[in-house]
């Protein structure tokens, strides 16, 4: 079953939840905090999510009808997904899309973290890397208090990315004009409502567009119709 909303699609939204967007989380702990009595009993102490969240799951699918949003967002999502995973919320947000609709993404920037790590002067440059990256692990996770924080939470890293990368994995999934993007640059004045300045500086900004249909096979027809 499909969900009503108004256009604007904002997926991986964590507690940032404007009413003019539709917004959405896989958190497991949102799913549990829903369960009367014993959500508030188990994840008694973590931020509560506003009721307006709906839970969804963009590897997975969301329900929206394809080709029904003019804009999408996701702020710091993509590097906690694998990258079979982070391939398929590619494809998913170009469903969803309108022909011309725009994708805006923000995530951390791999190659600003690795020439900080080359230029680094500190004792244990790499220790420097693997934190800031959230790649390594102080210590492995112990007991049940650590399941169960792993359960409810996913703050670590899974695969980082740089602008070059990002952008030929957005082509092969059929977005057009990418750029790289800065905060509040999008021509969509919607985009303010949800990005946060913190969450952009010093890292990787890309802005596309879902192609309009048959883009290609116009292109091809115009190429064979020129004369030899």
């Amino acid at each position: 079953m499909f969900l009503n909303h108004n256009g604007f699609v904002h997926y991986g939204c964590g507690l940032t939840a404007p009413e003019s967007w539709t917004n959405f989380d896989a958190s497991p702990t949102l799913r549990i905090q829903r369960i009367p009595l014993l959500g508030a009993l188990v994840t008694r102490g973590r931020p509560q999510f506003p009721k307006s969240i709906y839970y969804g799951d963009i590897v997975k699918g969301l329900p929206v009808k394809p080709s029904s949003c003019e804009a999408i967002y996701c702020s710091h999502v993509l590097e906690h997904l694998s990258l079979e995973d982070f391939r398929s919320a590619l494809r998913h947000t170009y469903e969803y899309l309108k022909p011309g609709g725009i994708f805006r993404c923000v995530l951390p920037d791999l190659e600003e973290m690795a020439r900080a790590y080359l230029s680094s002067t500190r004792e244990q440059p790499a220790v420097q890397f693997m934190e800031e990256t959230l790649l390594g692990w102080h210590q492995r996770r112990r007991g049940l208090n650590s399941l169960l924080g792993d359960l409810l939470g996913n703050s670590r890293h899974m695969w980082m990315w740089d602008e070059r990368s990002l952008i030929f994995e957005l082509r092969q999934a059929g977005f057009v004009d990418m750029r790289r993007a800065a905060f509040g640059d999008s021509a969509e004045p919607r985009f303010r409502e949800v990005e946060h300045q913190i969450r952009w500086d010093g890292c990787l900004g890309i802005e596309c567009r879902k192609g309009q249909p048959n883009h290609s096979l116009q292109s091809a027809e115009a190429a064979n119709s020129l004369p030899a």
